[in-house]
């Protein structure tokens, strides 16, 4: 058992794809169907995913009628190429929605929304969802704070200010923590930690008091998840 919790700690992002059906993300297909429909994304739009994985995204604006293309550090998708929110291989104005989902925690933030900025047409908008937090962060391993999007999260109102400083006119901004209880409930539902951990000694006790924490930061509040829409 120590073995396999080595082996889920070294690659967390394909442990959770295994756990997690449809995107890895709070709300799944149905959260990203409605933020692409929020952010105005139909027949003709041209939409860039950035984090794309798989392509999820792809495929639903695609039944929308729009042309959508996919970046990614490992991209999964056909229609993807590798590269990082933080320099965008695409020219000015060549875009006009850019999707972010669970993603701008995990590079620069403001080279992201810069670039983001610059690739959108006047009057695109930029629709993320990412997590937030508010108050002190849970202990957690490195991988696994990076895996949840912990490393970088910041406090709603400064995801809000930054958007804003890189020159986005922020139009909505909603709440989603019944979607993240949901996918908390079915990542413990799926996986024995006593089982897991209590094969590990001592460092199985530090690891599981880092997810307990963690657990209870999505009860308290203290982590939780929101979605953007920002015109720019």
């Amino acid at each position: 058992m120590a073995g396999l919790l080595d082996a889920m700690l070294a690659n967390p992002w394909a442990t959770l794809d295994a756990m997690v059906e449809g995107p890895l993300h709070p709300g799944g297909r149905d959260a990203t169907a409605d933020l692409l429909d929020r952010a105005g994304v139909g027949e003709g739009r041209r939409l860039l995913d950035v984090g794309c994985g798989a392509g999820d995204a792809l495929a639903l604006a695609d039944e929308r009628g729009a042309e959508a293309w996919g970046l990614d550090r490992s991209p999964g998708a056909d229609r993807a190429v590798v590269g990082d929110a933080a320099a965008l291989p695409l020219q000015e104005e060549s875009v006009d929605v850019v999707l972010a989902e669970c993603v701008l925690c995990l590079t620069d933030l403001e080279r992201a929304l810069g670039e983001a900025e610059r690739v959108l047409a006047p009057g695109g908008r930029l629709a993320l969802s990412d997590v937030v937090v508010d108050g002190e962060r849970p202990d957690l391993p490195a991988e696994l704070a990076r895996a949840f999007c912990l490393m970088g999260a910041r406090r709603r109102e400064t995801l809000i200010d930054r958007i804003e400083t890189a020159g986005f006119t922020v139009e909505e901004t909603r709440d989603h923590r019944e979607d993240l209880l949901a996918m908390r409930d079915r990542v413990v539902a799926r996986v024995d930690y006593e089982g897991l951990l209590g094969a590990m000694g001592e460092r199985g006790r530090d690891l599981r008091a880092g997810v307990a924490d963690l657990e209870a930061a999505v009860e308290d509040g203290r982590v939780g998840y929101v979605s953007v829409v920002a015109r720019a």
